[in-house]
């Protein structure tokens, strides 16, 4: 087992790692095999309050030093990611049950976002903007918030951390992290183990372990905090965003999705059935932008229905460990009953299973569900699990209806042998992104990323990371007098 839990399975408060003084412990498991990764005393309501106090100390002189120092820490930070790659993917797979690809993918999309950091470091711009006024002079300059506090999920939570943590950082901010409590480890001690190793001084990034049940809403409504990026469900998302919006915090919310991918009449089949398959079922389908639904156009849905079927029976579930394994268990028992029920319920309503996965014990075997009535309510949810929905429409028009009949709007893909025809489609889908002759799990470090309706608020990567987590603020020069009219 990686030293990780054992040197990490602690508290990282104003660059001190000790335990918390809550009165219960988070138990850190490993999902395949219920092996006892850690145990972390949680924080507190007074150690969340630390935490934040220590940022904002810290954030002043941080905001003050030059950028090009701030930029230094994110490249060592990427050199020591890249020296401990091994040890990291390892952790991956123990805390999180991800497969040996998964953990490779989540690195290699960590580093992609670390060296964005170390660009972003140098990206805040001020500008001089004319006047009507004559003499003056109008500054628009481009400011930290001050402190973030980052919420980050179970799924991606080393990429997912690093993706907020490191630009709020870069831009000047001082930073306190709440990793997932299926994940402490990799998705909060572990950035700050790095971070702290890489020389970002003590007390700007806090990384507090802890559970609602002990501390409420006190992560969010603290005073300190000027903006709360969140990762996760919509349903707590909705939350954040009511407990931000009353005390006048910036929220930015990258929630969940029931992404479709749409097999038009004309698409390469064989490389529709690749790109749905990854899809659907990469981490288990634990992916806020993964294929809930397979949507086939009638004029190739049996040729389509074969061969998907043929793959997804070639998937290996079990041991992540094994280099072989594709299908490793979802992070919990109680996603594990969900799942199960889901494809119950799916039965129930008088659909089809073409495959039907075993369950033992958090490892949830692939299925592949088709028939569902037209109304049912799962073709509306997110479903976060290898649970696949087919669904045959006819001509263009019913896809678009079909894909857009969904709270959610996060991603997406259409397969097609004309491309400007996939362009065309994908204009008509309320999300935020979409993908034409593609999987619909994509993340790119400069691309805004990012949902409509219940999928999200604001977008992260690239520039809008300057929108995310800094401020513009206005600075007036009257050169001569101004005229006063009394």
């Amino acid at each position: 087992m990686s030293s990780y839990f054992t040197d990490l399975a602690q508290q990282y408060i104003d660059g001190e790692w000790r335990p918390g003084t809550g009165s219960w412990d988070i138990i850190d498991f490993n999902p395949y095999d219920d092996e006892k990764l850690a145990s972390i005393t949680i924080a507190t309501v007074d150690e969340v309050d630390q935490a934040y106090r220590a940022a904002a100390r810290a954030q002043k002189e941080w905001a003050a030093t030059n950028p090009y120092a701030r930029r230094a820490v994110f490249e060592k930070a990427l050199r020591l990611v890249e020296e401990r790659e091994e040890e990291i993917a390892e952790a991956i797979v123990a805390e999180l049950g991800g497969t040996r690809l998964k953990a490779a993918f989540e690195l290699h999309l960590a580093k992609e976002f670390l060296r964005e950091s170390v660009h972003l470091a140098l990206a805040p711009e001020g500008r001089i903007i004319p006047s009507p006024v004559d003499g003056k002079e109008n500054r628009v300059y481009r400011e930290p918030v001050g402190v973030v506090g980052v919420i980050s999920p179970f799924n991606f939570p080393f990429l997912l951390s690093l993706k907020s943590v490191a630009p709020a950082l870069a831009l000047g901010n001082g930073v306190v992290l709440k990793p997932h409590q299926n994940t402490p480890i990799v998705g909060g001690s572990l950035v700050a183990k790095i971070l702290e190793d890489a020389g970002l001084p003590a007390g700007l990034l806090n990384v507090v372990i802890t559970d609602i049940a002990e501390i409420g809403d006190a992560f969010i409504e603290h005073p300190i905090p000027k903006v709360i990026s969140f990762t996760g469900s919509d349903q707590v998302g909705r939350h954040v965003a009511t407990v931000c919006a009353s005390l006048f915090k910036r929220a930015v919310l990258e929630l969940g999705g029931n992404s479709a991918l749409v097999v038009l009449d004309d698409a390469d089949v064989d490389y529709a059935v690749d790109a749905a398959v990854f899809s659907r079922y990469v981490h288990q389908g634990q992916v806020c932008m993964a294929a809930n639904r397979i949507l086939v156009d009638r004029a190739v849905a049996d040729e389509f229905t074969e061969k998907f079927v043929a793959k997804v029976r070639t998937l290996k579930a079990g041991d992540p460990r094994d280099p072989e394994t594709v299908i490793g268990p979802v992070i919990n028992a109680r996603q594990a009953d969900a799942l199960t029920g889901v494809v119950e319920q799916a039965l129930a309503e008088g659909a089809t299973a073409l495959v039907h996965g075993a369950r033992r014990d958090n490892l949830v075997e692939p299925s592949v569900v088709t028939g569902l009535p037209a109304g049912s309510a799962l073709l509306r949810q997110e479903v976060f699990g290898p649970v696949a929905f087919l669904v045959p429409f006819d001509g263009e028009e019913e896809a678009v209806r079909l894909v857009n009949d969904t709270p959610y709007g996060l991603s997406g893909a259409v397969h097609t042998g004309d491309v400007e025809r996939g362009v065309r489609f994908a204009k008509r889908i309320d999300t935020g992104m979409f993908h034409v002759n593609d999987g619909t799990v994509h993340d790119e470090p400069i691309v805004p990323f990012g949902g409509e309706k219940h999928s999200g608020v604001g977008r992260l990567n690239g520039d809008t990371m300057l929108d995310a987590f800094t401020t513009t603020k206005w600075i007036s020069v009257q050169h001569g007098r101004s005229g006063f009219p009394f």
